[in-house]
C-alpha cells in the first residue's frame, strides 16, 4: 500500500484523475470529456440551490408582508424559476463543451418529437405561461371546469395545474384544458355571489306562509350577505311542478362562502326544512291521480271580470320576482330618459 504522504504516489493519483477526466467520447463534430460534463452539472446543480433559495426568500417576504398580492409573489417565483433554469441548462451545456449553435442534431430531434408526440407537453407549457401572465386564473382561486371539476387551485406547473377539491383530493389538470376549455372563476373578482336554492311544496299551501318560513331559514344561516336593501333574501315562485309547488330561495352570499359552494346549498336546505316543518309545510312527493272523464259535454267556466284581473294585480306586489323586475324596468328607464345608460352595478341584482 503507497504511502499518502509520499509526494510520487499523490502525483501518480493525480495524474489517474486527470487522464480519467480528460476521457470522453466525439458525436456530431463536438468532443466532450468527463471532466467538461461534470463541470456542466455542477453549474446546473449550483442553478438549483439558487432557485431553492429563492424560494424561500420570496416565501418569507410574503409571510412578513401580508399586504403583497400572494398570487403575484408566486407567478413572480415561477417565471423567475423558469428563466434561471433555461440559463442553467444553457450554462451548464457551455461549461460541458456543447455549443448551443452546433447542436443541428438535437435541434432536428426535438422537431421530431414534437412532431410526434411531445407538442402535447410543449402546449401545456406554452398554456401555463399563459395563465402566469393572463392572471385570469391565481393560485387560491376556485374554478370550476366543463368537465365537472371544481376545487381550489393549488399550483401552476410546468404540464399542469393542481386542483384541491372540497374533499381534498387532489386532481391534475393540463393546463391546455384552462385556456382552451370553459373555466368558471368564483373568485376572480372578490365579491358577493347570488345562489338559489329550489325546494317545492305541496299544492295549497300558503305561499305567504312558505315566503316567510324561506326567509327565516335564510336568516338561520350566517352566510347570508344582507337581510335588508337590494340584496335582501327573496323567494320566488318558479313553477308548477307535477306534484309540488316550485319555489327558489334567492340569497346573496359573501366573498368567503362562494369557494364552498356545495356546502353552502346543504346548509340551506337544512334551514329550510327546520323552518318548512316548524310551521307544518308538508314537503310532497311524487303521486299521480287517475281520473274517469265522462263524455258529456260540459259549458266553459265564464270569463274573469275586469275587477278580478284587478285583484290579481294588487295581489302581486308581494311577488319578488315581480318587483324586482319592474324595479329593473324603472332604473332603465330613468337612465334612458337622462341620456345615460343604467349602471349595473347600482341597482337591483340581476
Amino acid at each position: 500500500m503507497p504511502d499518502p504522504e509520499d509526494p510520487t504516489a499523490l502525483q501518480r493519483g493525480a495524474d489517474r484523475v486527470s487522464n480519467l477526466l480528460e476521457r470522453g467520447f466525439s458525436f456530431g463534430g463536438i468532443q466532450v470529456s468527463v471532466g467538461s460534463v461534470l463541470a456542466g452539472v455542477l453549474v446546473f446543480a449550483l442553478f438549483l440551490v439558487g432557485i431553492s433559495v429563492l424560494k424561500r426568500l420570496l416565501y418569507r417576504y410574503g409571510q412578513r408582508n401580508r399586504h403583497v398580492n400572494q398570487s403575484t409573489l408566486y407567478t413572480v417565483e415561477r417565471l423567475v424559476r423558469y428563466l434561471m433554469l433555461v440559463i442553467g441548462v444553457l450554462w451548464g451545456l457551455g461549461v460541458a463543451g456543447i455549443p448551443i449553435a452546433k447542436m443541428t442534431v438535437f435541434a432536428g430531434a426535438l422537431g421530431v418529437g414534437l412532431g410526434f408526440g411531445l407538442q402535447a407537453i410543449f402546449n401545456n407549457f406554452v398554456s401555463g405561461l399563459i395563465l402566469l401572465f393572463d392572471r385570469s386564473l391565481k393560485v387560491g382561486d376556485f374554478v370550476e371546469l366543463a368537465s365537472g371539476i371544481h376545487g381550489h387551485v393549488r399550483e401552476i406547473r410546468i404540464r399542469a395545474t393542481l386542483i384541491s377539491t372540497n374533499d381534498d383530493i387532489d386532481i391534475l389538470v393540463p393546463n391546455s384544458e384552462f385556456v382552451t376549455g370553459r373555466v368558471v372563476n368564483w373568485t376572480l373578482r372578490e365579491v358577493a355571489r347570488r345562489q338559489k336554492i329550489p325546494f317545492g311544496v305541496a299544492y295549497g299551501t300558503d305561499k305567504e306562509l312558505v315566503k316567510k318560513a324561506a326567509l327565516e331559514a335564510a336568516a338561520e344561516v350566517p352566510f347570508t350577505l344582507s337581510l335588508g336593501g337590494p340584496r335582501a333574501p327573496q323567494v320566488w315562485l318558479t313553477g308548477f311542478g307535477d306534484s309540488s309547488l316550485d319555489f327558489a330561495l334567492v340569497v346573496w352570499l359573501n366573498a368567503d362562502a362562494t369557494r364552498r359552494v356545495g356546502a353552502i346549498t346543504a346548509a340551506y336546505y337544512w334551514a329550510l326544512h327546520t323552518a318548512l316543518e316548524r310551521y307544518g309545510i308538508e314537503i310532497p312527493f311524487p303521486q299521480r291521480d287517475l281520473h274517469v272523464k265522462s263524455w258529456a259535454r260540459h259549458t266553459e267556466p265564464p270569463g274573469r271580470s275586469e275587477a278580478d284581473a284587478d285583484g290579481d294585480i294588487g295581489a302581486a306586489t308581494h311577488n319578488d320576482a315581480a318587483r324586482d323586475v319592474e324595479r329593473d324596468i324603472e332604473e332603465r328607464s330613468s337612465g334612458a330618459a337622462d341620456g345615460l345608460p343604467a349602471d349595473p352595478s347600482s341597482g337591483a341584482p340581476r
